[in-house]
């Protein structure tokens, strides 16, 4: 019997950008994929967070705090949810901002991590990065890569923007056992340079990051990532101990 592949494709919408600060769940979205075809069974709920989004956010979902104040809070939800999500691999793209919320709110109910309760989890973004390197790779961007229709999506949400992932997943992987792709011969193509400049280091100070400003540094990022549904220009100058 052949074994039955089971994907979820999921995204979440939160009241800021970083779990960190307070930030919380508001809705989740998931759409279910038995052997690469959708089957309709999606999970969809919004969630009461118990206190307002940020301007930033709300300006994205538009979901306010009246609307959400008479809905579950995730604490009423978690047990469905992650009997939904159980065993499957996870496709999400931009894949660390929405874990770092599941585990935020998974560590707050005593859960464990969102790892735990699933097979793997796939980023699309890191997948569409590999696919089309020097392009720009959000969700509308793929949208129109993959002839995607989403006239339809006026504010970000999650079961919508579940819905397109997925569509989105099926083309972009569609007869592919691999991520290498050519560039077409009419394709412009990307050359970095190096310049090279004689400097007398003895006239520079440099003052390292600690492990927790850059621990905060990437969770802002993160969260950039989100917002844009991309790899934001600031990944270019990461910074690491030393």
């Amino acid at each position: 019997m052949d074994k039955i592949l089971r994907q979820i494709v999921l995204d979440t919408e939160t009241t800021g950008l970083s779990p960190r600060d307070g930030n919380r769940i508001i809705e989740i979205g998931c759409v279910e994929l038995i052997n690469r075809k959708l089957t309709g069974n999606n999970f969809h709920q919004y969630i009461n967070p118990e206190r307002d989004s940020e301007e930033g956010a709300l300006a994205v979902h538009g979901l306010t705090t009246e609307f959400l104040r008479d809905k579950p809070k995730f604490s009423e939800i978690a047990i469905e949810f992650l009997a939904y999500v159980k065993g499957a691999e996870v496709i999400i793209h931009n894949a660390p901002f929405d874990l770092s919320f599941l585990n935020a709110e998974l560590n707050l109910l005593g859960l464990g991590s969102f790892s735990d309760h699933i097979d793997t989890v796939t980023d699309t973004l890191v997948q569409a990065k590999e696919l089309h390197p020097g392009k720009r790779n959000s969700l509308d961007a793929l949208c129109d890569r993959y002839d995607v229709s989403n006239s339809h999506r006026k504010l970000h949400g999650a079961l919508l923007d579940a819905e397109l992932l997925a569509d989105v997943f099926l083309a972009m992987s569609r007869g592919q056992n691999s991520f290498e792709i050519e560039l077409p011969e009419d394709e412009p193509k990307i050359v970095e340079e190096t310049v090279i400049i004689d400097v007398d280091l003895s006239d520079i100070i440099v003052q390292s990051a600690t492990a927790e400003e850059i621990l905060e540094h990437n969770t802002a990022l993160n969260g950039l990532d989100k917002q844009l549904k991309e790899s934001c220009i600031w990944r270019s100058k990461q910074i690491s101990p030393v």
